[in-house]
């Protein structure tokens, strides 16, 4: 690694992610997205049992029937309690006999229970929140943009926010091509994702930063792009690894529920590490010699 030029071997790194995105956007394009109930509306079921359940008995039984995604919360006012005798659960749409079907496994299972209402419900995450959330996002962007372009340049800036695009096109990549249930926890993960990125990115492009002011006549920028990158890979790969080991912890233990956040986070950090080591820096050189038009 140590004599292995990042920069100089910029094809190889854009061959693989432009192929990724091809990939990823014909899937996003031709396969399109598994909505959850957040964003498509469902059934909701609000119940309660003779005796107290645990949301991992419900859930074992709704697996049964393709429905161990749904949501299950426990009527309680101890927020910590892990058991309750109200349930309300969410699933998506089912038929009225495949409902019924559930809740004689339901009875069977976990004992007699009264129904206190069976609906169906709308999306909790309209068109109009969907439209809100990308607008936050974009703002996010723009004001990334003016705080790097404050502290280092406006190159700097857009080869951070070419990053970024690339880190949120790769998370929705993947949840495209495994047909993964996008809920509003991925929502959060995809926030979470973008900040983390840019994070690494702004250390590479600090260092690079720096360098430029002292870097020697006889090192090309290529040579100063790499020392800079190499300098702070040490520090760049160990951030990586302790927060993988948190994420791969949660995506194993953390439960049903939450998997597919933990997935997405899990996607996005290591889409983060790939662009800020080996893209982000490029980029900016790139569009360095097309300011000064080379």
């Amino acid at each position: 690694m140590k004599n292995f030029s990042i920069v100089r071997n910029w094809k190889i790194f854009f061959a693989i992610t432009i192929i990724g995105l091809i990939i990823g956007y014909g899937s996003m394009i031709f396969r399109g997205f598994n909505l959850g109930i957040d964003f498509t509306g469902g059934s909701i079921m609000d119940l309660k049992f003779e005796k107290a359940v645990q949301v991992a008995q419900v859930r074992e039984v709704l697996g049964k029937h393709n429905l161990g995604g749904a949501i299950i919360q426990l009527e309680s006012n101890d927020s910590a309690a892990t058991s309750s005798q109200g349930v309300l659960i969410r699933t998506p749409v089912i038929a009225d006999n495949d409902r019924t079907t559930v809740m004689q496994d339901m009875e069977k299972s976990l004992g007699k229970f009264e129904i206190r209402r069976v609906e169906n419900v709308g999306a909790t995450i309209g068109g109009e929140l969907i439209q809100q959330a990308a607008i936050a996002i974009f703002l996010s962007w723009v004001l990334m943009v003016l705080y790097i372009t404050i502290r280092f340049q406006l190159n700097f800036a857009l080869a951070a926010i070419i990053a970024l695009i690339i880190d949120v096109s790769v998370t929705l990549s993947w949840f495209s091509l495994l047909q993964l249930e996008i809920d509003s926890t991925f929502v959060a993960a995809l926030l979470t994702v973008v900040g983390y990125s840019v994070n690494g990115t702004i250390v590479i492009f600090d260092r690079i930063r720096e360098n430029l002011k002292v870097h020697r006549r006889t090192e090309t920028v290529t040579d100063m792009i790499d020392n800079s990158i190499k300098s702070t890979l040490t520090r760049t790969i160990y951030t990586t690894i302790t927060t993988l080991f948190a994420i791969v912890a949660i995506f194993l233990f953390g439960g049903e529920t939450i998997h597919n956040f933990s997935f997405a986070m899990l996607v996005g950090c290591c889409s983060g590490a790939y662009t800020s080591i080996l893209l982000a820096g490029t980029i900016w050189l790139f569009l360095q010699h097309k300011k000064a038009g080379e």
